[in-house]
């Protein structure tokens, strides 16, 4: 197969207040507002090569409406679209975008809406916004968070498996990693990548009877210094930590969780290891081995459980999964001390 995608491109995300929404991201976290059309608010990180990463659209819950990539040419957009409707899936082709050309959009087998796209407007920065490194599309932000950009998506399926092999056979994603559990062969977790990174794609078990719902989304920043440094000024300004700072096991990132005024849950990430091994073999994590949490010497938040949008019946959706039968001893593997 040729290599379809390039990246993740950006996220459209719903929200019940679209301006809180807006103030939380401009003010807290340090993206720019872009611009706004048809009725959306488009913002960037500093290190966005394209005009924005994050659409904020109204909605009556916290959702993800889409998820878009770029692909890798023009024939990879057409061979990608080819290959969703030989899997017996139908899209529709959109003739063109907001800051880019035509697009083909789908609902995968899971619930979840892609959009792909190869023609795109680069991002020309005001002159003084203008970088004097060239190949920054602008200056660094002096904002304490101030993302270089987006990094990664996940998203909850109820067959983790079954989600990482269709994205993996239909669209050429690499799966890099699974997560079984310690009390029963039970996969919850997985990664994948379309690129170097550890993942740019992420699927966690969903119990709920909602399709198409979303853990969380993330933001990459340069230094595990930056990262500190902004959960001293997320706090000191009355944002919660839901989660961290600490290093995911899988994937090897530090990590940061909270919330937007909306509910939905906000990763800042950095670090990693870059692997380029084309015919890679995903190993099986378990928590015990500190998948989530390498250093396995804390307990995860049952809050991280929730996805969205939310489920009044089954709420949680999430890394350790919860399946019927299997609630008590599973709720929250993580919430024993010594894992991770």
């Amino acid at each position: 197969m040729i290599n379809l995608l390039s990246h993740l491109s950006y996220l459209e995300l719903a929200t019940p207040d679209v301006e809180a929404s807006v103030r939380f991201y401009e003010e807290q976290v340090g993206l720019r507002v872009q611009s706004r059309a048809n009725g959306k608010v488009y913002l960037r990180s500093w290190g966005d090569y394209y005009n924005y990463s994050l659409v904020i659209a109204e909605g009556a819950e916290p959702a993800l409406n889409v998820m878009a990539w770029r692909t890798t040419s023009a024939e990879a957009l057409d061979e990608a679209a080819k290959r969703i409707e030989d899997a017996g899936v139908t899209g529709e082709w959109i003739a063109e975008g907001h800051g880019h050309g035509r697009s083909y959009r789908f609902t995968g087998p899971y619930g979840h809406t892609m959009e792909l796209f190869w023609e795109v407007e680069k991002y020309r920065a005001a002159d003084e916004l203008a970088s004097v490194f060239p190949d920054r599309p602008e200056k660094r932000s002096k904002h304490a968070v101030g993302p270089r950009q987006l990094d990664h998506v996940t998203v909850a399926a109820s067959d983790v498996r079954g989600f990482a092999k269709w994205y993996s056979d239909v669209l050429g994603f690499r799966i890099m990693a699974y997560t079984v559990l310690d009390e029963a062969p039970l996969t919850v977790f997985s990664v994948l990548t379309t690129n170097e990174k550890s993942h740019d794609l992420g699927v966690v078990l969903d119990s709920s009877s909602r399709p198409g719902r979303v853990n969380h989304y993330a933001f990459w920043v340069d230094s595990r210094e930056e990262l500190l440094q902004g959960a001293d000024v997320l706090m000191e300004n009355g944002t919660h930590i839901e989660y961290g700072p600490s290093i995911h096991g899988i994937g090897e990132q530090s990590f940061l969780y909270f919330r937007e005024p909306s509910g939905m849950r906000v990763e800042v990430n950095t670090g990693g290891y870059r692997n380029y091994v084309p015919d890679w073999e995903p190993y099986d994590w378990t928590p015990s081995q500190g998948s989530n949490n390498l250093y396995r010497n804390g307990s995860m938040p049952m809050s991280m459980t929730e996805s969205f949008p939310p489920d009044p019946d089954k709420p949680t959706a999430t890394e350790e999964g919860i399946v019927p039968g299997t609630e008590e001893a599973l709720i929250n593997p993580y919430a024993v001390q010594g894992r991770g």
